[in-house]
């Protein structure tokens, strides 16, 4: 007669690393979803903002003496009405300042990649020679007559 009395039922688990594993699996979220544009135009939108209010302030100063809260309703009419006029010129301009950086950024990496294939053809002849050959290459193509729109083609093609 073997009877077991002692039932051990424990968690398999600790309830405060389960926490932490969820609060790191929400920082990890969080950097999903994370977009340098729409980061970019908050704070383009907030500079835009806080200029409008501080303007606002500056007028209404003078004769808010005598009229506190009303200076503070238009002072914050002022703001939302700036929040709602800007937002989505500083979405566009933040846009456009990412692909501008984008394209600075691929084309400063390309001009490097192309200095150090320089520097390393410098010491080796078998790719010194192979750069001359597609040098060469690209001159032919050149002389027997490729007109503008397969070169912008080839070009697009390379850029890809």
């Amino acid at each position: 007669m073997n009877h077991n009395f002692v039932h051990l039922n424990y968690p398999l688990t600790h309830p405060g690393v389960d926490r932490a594993e969820q609060a790191v699996a929400n920082f990890k979220r969080l950097g999903d979803n994370f977009s340098p544009t729409h980061t970019l135009a908050a704070m383009l939108l907030a500079a835009i903002v806080a200029a409008f209010v501080v303007v606002a302030d500056q007028m209404m100063d003078t004769w808010a003496d005598g009229h506190l809260l009303a200076a503070w309703v238009a002072l914050w009419a002022v703001a939302f009405a700036a929040v709602g006029l800007f937002a989505g010129v500083s979405k566009t301009l933040a846009i456009q300042m990412k692909q501008g950086l984008d394209a600075w950024s691929s084309r400063m990496a390309q001009r490097r990649s192309d200095e150090r294939l320089w520097a390393i053809a410098q010491t080796d002849a078998r790719l010194m020679s192979e750069l001359q050959t597609a040098m060469s290459r690209s001159d032919e193509e050149e002389l027997l007559g490729e007109n503008s729109t397969q070169r912008r083609v080839a070009r697009m093609l390379q850029n890809r």
